[in-house]
């Protein structure tokens, strides 16, 4: 199986306001050089969260074949819902969370579980804004894409 680099983040200028997320995939090509893709979008009214979590899914669904995954978050939501086990958690509670309230973002939650199955995803948080090249740069992404005009409805928010 091959080795994907995936850093992700997301944006929001308020919260909820406008929006994007953001991934850079690299992989090493068999000249030994590396392949290299930056993804991006938005929506017009979100949350950081919702975007954090999109960045995620939109890099690993972007894989056309299984792989090992080494994937790098600055969202402390996403990789303790991941490493932490919550979203099992969640999914065996009927998606209702610790407190007994129904879990944030179910509808993109739900569609994890079934990349986290077809790929090999080992999740590291690092903190943001402190200089790693790849998280500046999906910062930089997810906040282009939030700044852009016109940009469509996140059907799935609500407040």
């Amino acid at each position: 199986m091959a080795t994907v680099t995936i850093h992700t983040d997301g944006s929001c200028l308020g919260n909820p306001g406008p929006g994007g997320w953001a991934a850079v995939l690299t992989c090493p090509k068999a000249d030994g050089s590396i392949a290299r893709r930056e993804m991006s979008g938005g929506f017009a009214r979100t949350t950081n969260n919702r975007m954090e979590i999109l960045a995620v899914l939109e890099a690993l669904g972007a894989l056309k074949v299984p792989c090992i995954v080494e994937l790098y978050t600055d969202s402390q939501y996403v990789a303790k819902a991941i490493k932490d086990r919550w979203l099992i958690g969640w999914q065996k509670n009927g998606w209702v969370n610790s407190a007994k309230k129904p879990v944030k973002n179910q509808d993109l939650w739900k569609r994890m579980p079934a990349l986290l199955d077809r790929h090999e995803v080992h999740f590291h948080w690092l903190k943001g804004h402190a200089g790693h090249a790849e998280n500046e740069r999906c910062d930089e992404l997810a906040r282009a894409e939030a700044s852009k005009k016109g940009l469509p409805d996140d059907e799935g928010f609500m407040e």
